[in-house]
């Protein structure tokens, strides 16, 4: 694992981009030292406690797009250098820690994939003085200064797979269960009307603290209403716990669920004896057969090998913000502002602003320790 100083890839660099330097920093958005050699971004991701479990992918994709960047000739002619910071919920003082970085001068950009809750101490801390890119799913639209969102939200994610299983499924009495902080509460709220428009009905929302390792009173609960499907907002280890107890008392066989972050490194943690009848809404998964993901997952496993840390969404994402915070510094100073932003990724995305941006969508059911797509929106 990188440590907060350590860079990546091997620099090799063909060309600057045909540009020159912008002609003052007021004009050009990135704290660029041009005088330096080197542009740093902190990578800014969970490596211990809930959401531990997503960091090694995360930071194996991060380093395979550097190091992809880096022989094509950096960004702005200068050789990418990831910085990587423990983004858990369970650090203390992130903005702090933040704030310190920024005021260093010691990152130029940021990429981050982590919950919500830590992504606004990251905009407290960074003030919209760097630009930041957010790359998990998240709740709705983020106008924060100098923020660049490029999840999944709600209305794509959640909207089509609700009304497929309501309607398809007959799945229409719901129950729905998260952790209590920003992107549970908001998601449900939405999720409710979408719940309402397809024809079902919301019985109960329940919230629990990260951690939480005991979710007795939540399955009795479950036992008690008799849902036909549960929606699950819950994160990491906590969507591990609640999944096995969930399977192991025997829901799992006439109770559907939907979740929009469990993804395959949680899948396997799960067991397949606790998968029936779950499915997930997301934009990536490792199965897809397409062209640009059989190429991702290729160069993926060149690098790694095959026991890589486990190619997922919330990993994967790492991959797209690096490039994308490449192709955005190269747009700042074309000063390309108001056309769809160009970038290397391997979902097909399309971003012009936070509330401008296109994505695929897919439902896949859990067959035992793998996503099966069952339908693209």
């Amino acid at each position: 694992m990188l440590n907060s100083h350590q860079s990546v890839g091997t620099f090799a660099p063909r060309y600057r981009f045909g540009m020159s330097r912008p002609g003052s920093r007021k004009s050009f958005p990135f704290p660029v030292d041009w005088e330096d050699d080197s542009f740093s971004i902190g990578l800014f991701v969970p490596m211990i406690g809930v959401a531990g479990i997503w960091g090694p992918s995360a930071i194996a994709c991060a380093t395979l797009a550097a190091e992809e960047i880096n022989r094509a000739g950096g960004i702005l002619g200068r050789e990418v250098r990831l910085k990587c910071f423990n983004a858990s919920d369970e650090v203390e003082d992130v903005a702090q820690m933040t704030r310190e970085l920024v005021d260093s001068g010691s990152i130029g950009a940021i990429v981050g994939m982590h919950t919500s809750s830590v992504r606004r101490a990251v905009i407290e801390g960074c003030q919209g003085r760097l630009p930041y890119v957010y790359t998990a799913l998240h709740e709705g639209v983020e106008r924060s200064p100098g923020v660049y969102t490029i999840g999944e939200t709600p209305d794509r994610q959640l909207r089509p797979a609700i009304d497929m299983l309501v309607n398809q499924r007959h799945a229409r009495r719901w129950m729905f269960i998260g952790n209590d902080y920003e992107w549970p509460w908001i998601s449900h709220r939405l999720a409710r009307s979408y719940v309402n428009q397809s024809g079902g009905m919301v019985l109960s929302e329940d919230y629990v603290p990260f951690g939480a390792e005991d979710f007795d009173v939540v399955l009795q609960k479950i036992e008690e209403v008799k849902p036909d499907a549960v929606l699950l907002s819950l994160v990491g280890q906590d969507a591990i716990d609640f999944n096995r107890a969930f399977g192991q008392a025997g829901l799992s066989h006439s109770i559907l669920r939907l979740s929009c972050a469990v993804e395959e490194n949680i899948l396997l943690a799960i067991g397949e004896g606790n998968a029936d009848n779950l499915f997930v809404s997301s934009g990536y998964f490792g199965a897809l057969t397409d062209d640009a993901n059989m190429s991702f997952k290729e160069r993926y496993h060149q690098r790694f090998g095959q026991r890589a840390p486990t190619l997922n969404s919330l990993g994967q994402s790492n991959y797209e913000g690096i490039h994308f915070a490449a192709a955005l510094a190269l747009r700042a100073l074309e000063q390309g502002n108001g056309r769809p932003l160009e970038y290397k990724g391997v979902r097909g995305i399309g971003w012009t602003s936070n509330s401008a941006i296109s994505y695929p969508v897919h439902l896949a059911r859990a067959d035992g320790h793998l996503f099966r797509v069952v339908k693209s929106f």
